[in-house]
C-alpha cells in the first residue's frame, strides 16, 4: 500500500482547524500529522513511492460517514451486491467513505436476507459498516414511505432473528418506542450492541425520554416523521435535547428541515448533530419514478415523493451538498458542519475509535474539498 502525503491543507478534524497542515498515511492509517514544512523530511525518508498531494488553497477533513443511506446511482441497497457496490461508489465521488447501509419496511424473511447480505458485504467492502434496520416497528401515524401493510410491533423472535441475521452488523435500528414490546426490544438491541434510534414515532416527551433513559441513542431524521416542538407537548425531540448521550440526525437538503431549524438543532444538541442523507435511488440520478421498498415513488425537481398521498419518500442528498447547505444556508461553523459528518457519526455507531478523525492511528479515510466545498479527492484505508 502505497504512502501518502497531503501537505499545505487547512485541515480540520474533531472540530478545530489547523492552517498549513499535513497528513501522512501509510499501511491505511493516519501515521503522522504535523503543520509547516516538517513533511518534507518524512517525504525523503519515504522514498520515491511515496504519493505527495500539495493541498495549498483547499481542505482536508476525515472522510464522510452516512450513518442513514438506502441508495444512490439508480440502485438501492435491497437489490442485492452489486447495486450496494453501486449506492457506496456514487455516494463516495461525493466524499462519503464509509455507509450504515438502511433498509426499508419489508417482509421477514426479506428483511432478514438483506441484513445477510449485508453482514457479507461488511466483511469483504471496507465501505461498508454494516447494516440500519429503519423499520419494520414504525407507528402508523408517522409511518412516511413505509408501507402499512407490513409496520408491525416488535416480537422477541423477530428481535433474535434480526440479530443472527445480521451477525454482529447490525448497527442501528429505528423504532417507535411506544408500541407494544418496544420496551423489551430496545433492552435486547442496545444489549446486543445496536444502536437504538427513537423515530417513526408519536410518543410523547414521557416515552421517548424512558426510551432514551433506557440506552435508545440516536434520533432519526429530527422533526420528520414525529411529533413536533409544541410549548405544551416538547415531544420527542426535546426529549432529545435534553439527553446528552443521544444524537440528533438531520436531512439538510433544504427541504425536510427548514434552516432556521436545523440551525436550532445544531445550538441545542453542539456536538451532537449527525447530517445523514436518507438518500433514496434517486440520488445522483434523474428525476422519474422509482420504487422505495414496494411503494412507487416520483422523483421531481429532486425531491422525492410518494405517488399515493404525497409523503416525502427520503431524500436525493449527498453529504458534500448537505455540508454545503449546512455552511452557508444555516450559518453553521465549518468546523461544527464537519464534525457533523465525521467524528460524531462514527462514535453514534461505536467506531468513535477508530473512524472520523485524522488523528494518528486512525484509518486513513479522507476528503480533499475546494473553497466552494466541493469534493476534489477521496481517500478510503489511504487508497
Amino acid at each position: 500500500m502505497t504512502a501518502t502525503i497531503i501537505h499545505s491543507a487547512l485541515l480540520i478534524t474533531d472540530g478545530v482547524r489547523t492552517a498549513d497542515a499535513w497528513v501522512q498515511f501509510d499501511g491505511g492509517v493516519v501515521k503522522a500529522t504535523g503543520a509547516g514544512d516538517s513533511w518534507r523530511e518524512l517525504a525523503s525518508a519515504a522514498g520515491p513511492d511515496c504519493e505527495i498531494v500539495d493541498a495549498t488553497g483547499q481542505t482536508l477533513s476525515p472522510g464522510f460517514i452516512d450513518i442513514h443511506v438506502h441508495g444512490g446511482g439508480g440502485s438501492a441497497n435491497e437489490e442485492g451486491e452489486d447495486a450496494i457496490r453501486n449506492v457506496i461508489a456514487t455516494h463516495r465521488e461525493h466524499g462519503t467513505t464509509r455507509a450504515v447501509l438502511s433498509l426499508v419496511t419489508g417482509r421477514p424473511a426479506d428483511l432478514l436476507g438483506h441484513l445477510a447480505t449485508i453482514a457479507a458485504l461488511t466483511e469483504s467492502e471496507p465501505g461498508v459498516l454494516g447494516s440500519h434496520l429503519e423499520g419494520p416497528f414504525l407507528a402508523d401515524e408517522y409511518r412516511g414511505a413505509h408501507d402499512p401493510e407490513m409496520l408491525r410491533s416488535p416480537s422477541p423472535a423477530e428481535t433474535a432473528a434480526m440479530l443472527a441475521a445480521a451477525n454482529g452488523t447490525l448497527r442501528q435500528i429505528t423504532l417507535a418506542p411506544e408500541l407494544p414490546g418496544a420496551e423489551a426490544a430496545v433492552r435486547a438491541f442496545v444489549d446486543a450492541g445496536v444502536a437504538v434510534a427513537v423515530g417513526h414515532t408519536s410518543a410523547t416527551f414521557e416515552q421517548a425520554l424512558a426510551a432514551f433513559d433506557a440506552g435508545a441513542s440516536i434520533l432519526t431524521h429530527t422533526f420528520n416523521a414525529m411529533p413536533g416542538l409544541h410549548h405544551r407537548a416538547p415531544g420527542p425531540i426535546a426529549a432529545a435535547f435534553q439527553s446528552p448521550h443521544v444524537t440528533l440526525e438531520v436531512i439538510n437538503d433544504g427541504v425536510h428541515v427548514h434552516p432556521a431549524l436545523a440551525h436550532l438543532v445544531f445550538t441545542q444538541a453542539q456536538g451532537r448533530v449527525a447530517l445523514i442523507t436518507d438518500a433514496m435511488v434517486a440520488a445522483c440520478a434523474h428525476d422519474g419514478d422509482y420504487m422505495l421498498g414496494s411503494l412507487p415513488v416520483r422523483v421531481d425537481a429532486g425531491v422525492a415523493r410518494l405517488v399515493e398521498g404525497g409523503a416525502i419518500a427520503g431524500s436525493t442528498l449527498t453529504l458534500d451538498a448537505a455540508l454545503r447547505q449546512t455552511v452557508t444556508a444555516c450559518g453553521v461553523s465549518l468546523e461544527e458542519a464537519l464534525r457533523a459528518l465525521t467524528s460524531t457519526p462514527a462514535a453514534a455507531i461505536g467506531r468513535g475509535h477508530d473512524l472520523g478523525s485524522l488523528r494518528p492511528g486512525y484509518a486513513a479515510d479522507a476528503v480533499l474539498l475546494d473553497d466552494e466545498l466541493h469534493v476534489k479527492r477521496v481517500w478510503v484505508d489511504g487508497v
